[in-house]
């Protein structure tokens, strides 16, 4: 998920109003005076950040303000050392490097600062339009995260969008409440991905016994149509149906999707786990009929031991498979978007599956033949 910071430097009662906004719509850290980190704490609980040149009771430490970063400093000549990379690097504890994008050649410092701390936080001068594009590829596989700084909900939508990565997070520059709950609403709307669901033919439908299966209860609300992606071979998951609908046995829980056995992959953003592992605090990916995609809580995860049903299908030449409870008000989502109670299943049925050519290992996409039965 996409963090999202708020820039809130300041008298404290000017920067209360959208510290409080801040928190209350899910801010993961504010950066302020480091006289206000002590406050801030009394609020609520969030990461505090603070810009210094050695460790406080901040949670991350800021460099660069009154350094190189900011321009205050003449960036370091061929074969010179940065002094904001030597603060960095004699720093214990999570580190950031706050560089204002003037040329291209604090392009090429903030790619050098970034792989000295846990955060990269960039702007531009003027607010122009960050290059992001060469310094997500120039820190590819380094252990920092992006964060660019914005004014607006709509440059953050564009900050995350850049590349198929994006930046990390984005760093708003606004004390108006209104546009901190605006850029939530665009960041929760730029990491709604899509996911390609096709159509799969059930060729079989049979009771196989007790096992253990999974109940997976979020801290979000699915709606009709929404579930998540399961299956027995990670190469291809059916759309489980959230319990969004009330039955004539129970009521409605739209909050769970009872998503199979122990043993089944769940999609997870670009990987799979298994769904054993799932436990509070983790991150699922609930799925729309539309292909749509929106990641939410694991509230909890409930294993018990139920009467299950083996479901086999075929799509593009593949045979897949899953394992779920056998029971009425456990669905699959038909082809055309109607939840079919898999008691109700029968070979020749039509229901989404989503299909991936690649094999996985440890959940990780890999060009490898695998065969799973």
């Amino acid at each position: 998920m996409k963090e999202k910071w708020l820039m809130a430097q300041g008298a404290w009662e000017q920067v209360k109003p959208s510290i409080t906004t801040a928190l209350e719509s899910g801010f993961d850290c504010v950066l302020v005076d480091r006289e206000n980190i002590d406050r801030v704490r009394e609020l609520g609980k969030i990461a505090v950040a603070c810009f210094g040149s050695e460790r406080g009771s901040e949670d991350i430490t800021v460099i660069g303000r009154g350094g190189e970063g900011d321009g205050t400093l003449p960036l370091p000549g061929s074969g010179e050392a940065s002094k904001d990379r030597a603060l960095a690097e004699g720093i214990s504890g999570s580190t950031a490097a706050y560089v204002i994008i003037a040329g291209k050649k604090y392009e090429q410092f903030a790619v050098e600062m970034g792989r000295a701390v846990q955060y990269l936080l960039v702007t531009g001068t003027d607010w122009k339009v960050i290059p992001l594009e060469n310094m997500i590829a120039g820190l590819q596989g380094a252990a920092v995260k992006i964060i660019s700084g914005v004014r607006t909900a709509e440059e953050a939508s564009l900050a995350i969008s850049t590349l198929e990565k994006g930046a990390d997070g984005v760093l708003l520059d606004s004390s108006d409440p209104s546009e901190i709950k605006r850029l939530m609403e665009a960041v929760d709307q730029a990491e709604k991905g899509r996911i390609e669901l096709v159509s799969a033919r059930v060729t079989a439908v049979k009771p196989v016994g007790m096992g253990d299966r999974v109940c997976v209860d979020t801290a979000s609300m699915m709606t009709f149509g929404e579930g998540m992606l399961v299956g027995s071979q990670a190469r291809g998951l059916f759309l489980v149906h959230s319990e969004s609908e009330d039955s004539p046995y129970v009521a409605a829980r739209p909050f769970r999707v009872n998503a199979g056995a122990v043993h089944a992959y769940i999609k997870v953003g670009d990987k799979t786990r298994y769904l054993s592992e799932l436990k509070s605090g983790d991150e699922v990916t609930i799925v729309g009929k539309d292909g749509t995609a929106r990641s939410a809580i694991v509230g909890r995860s409930k294993i018990e031991k139920r009467p299950m049903m083996l479901v086999e299908a075929e799509a593009d030449g593949q045979h897949i498979s899953t394992l779920l409870q056998n029971a009425e008000t456990i669905k699959l989502v038909g082809a055309d978007g109607q939840p079919r109670p898999v008691t109700d299943l029968k070979p020749g049925d039509e229901v989404l599956v989503n299909l991936e050519k690649s094999a996985r290992h440890f959940g990780m996409k890999i060009e490898e033949s695998i065969v799973e039965r």
